[in-house]
């Protein structure tokens, strides 16, 4: 599937996976390093990109979220380039032409300035690290997500425009303020659209975070009108409650498609889920779009 062409032609919506630690979870991953599971039970990540592409999705991401060398050497892991390149391999394999692959670039943990040692320029070798390695998978794009401090986000977008000219999206996470959605680190939607744009995001948006569903229409919005990219939108399945000790997503699959349509009414040209969602939820957002 040509997503890149489907971008550039503005056709959209387009509609992307959901979550990846809610299924793996589901299929027995317990306290075992997500990664890790892409060298040791490579049919169950495999597994998860297939049932996504059945779903719909038009976008599958990778199991690479934490596949940097920071992130991996906490869960005492150490080869990068085996866990990156098969992270990719396993889901262009599990969506068998049916979908587009791409890799998905976490945070590393590091705060640049507060309680990291790293320079800006070390943490960018990181994260050049984990790009040339995961494109030995040959995904279609690479997305880095979940990302709350713009120097840190910048600096993987660097890296990834460094080693590749495949569309890059730049996703942040957000949560509810006094003054509007912004990130821990004190990023709003605006400068994160403005300053992305500027430095050569493909693709610019949001992911995760503990927003109203009016707060995601919001961040929508704002992220629309501050730059001339696609709009790029995973919400979650609503925000957790503490049911008997557990975090639980409480959206169902139908609610969630609602949700996703009015993210596209607001002006997201991707669209998909991220905690709590399932293939499910991605088949509702089909329909419901389709």
């Amino acid at each position: 599937m040509d997503i890149a062409a489907l971008l550039a032609d503005g056709q959209g919506p387009i509609i992307a996976d959901g979550a990846w630690g809610t299924q793996l979870a589901l299929r027995g991953l317990g306290s075992d390093i997500p990664e890790a599971w892409n060298l040791t039970r490579p049919e169950q990540i495999a597994g998860v990109a297939a049932d996504y592409a059945a779903a719909g999705a038009q976008i599958v991401l990778t199991n690479t979220f934490g596949g940097s060398a920071v992130k991996l050497a906490k869960g005492k892991l150490e080869d990068q380039d085996a866990i990156n390149r098969a992270g990719a391999k396993l889901s262009r394999q599990g969506v068998a032409g049916r979908a587009a692959v791409f890799a998905s670039i976490g945070p590393t943990g590091e705060l640049l300035g507060l309680t990291s040692t790293l320079t800006e320029e070390q943490l960018r070798e990181v994260f050049v690290a984990q790009v040339r390695a995961v494109l030995q998978g040959e995904p279609d794009g690479l997305v880095i997500e979940t990302m709350a401090d713009l120097t840190e986000a910048k600096l993987a977008l660097q890296a990834a425009k460094s080693l590749t000219d495949l569309p890059v999206v730049v996703s942040m996470t957000y949560d509810e303020g006094a003054r509007g959605p912004a990130t821990m680190m004190g990023v709003t939607p605006q400068a994160a659209a403005q300053q992305l744009t500027a430095a050569g995001a493909d693709l610019v948006g949001a992911n995760c975070g503990r927003l109203s569903d009016e707060t995601w229409r919001q961040v929508v919005a704002l992220t629309r009108n501050n730059t001339d990219r696609p709009v790029w939108a995973k919400a979650n399945a609503g925000i957790p409650q503490l049911i008997r000790g557990q975090s639980v997503f409480p959206m169902g699959p139908e609610e969630f498609a609602q949700l996703g349509v009015s993210l596209v009414q607001a002006g997201a040209t991707v669209v998909g889920g991220c905690c709590g969602t399932s293939p499910a939820h991605t088949a509702a957002l089909v329909a419901a779009l389709r």
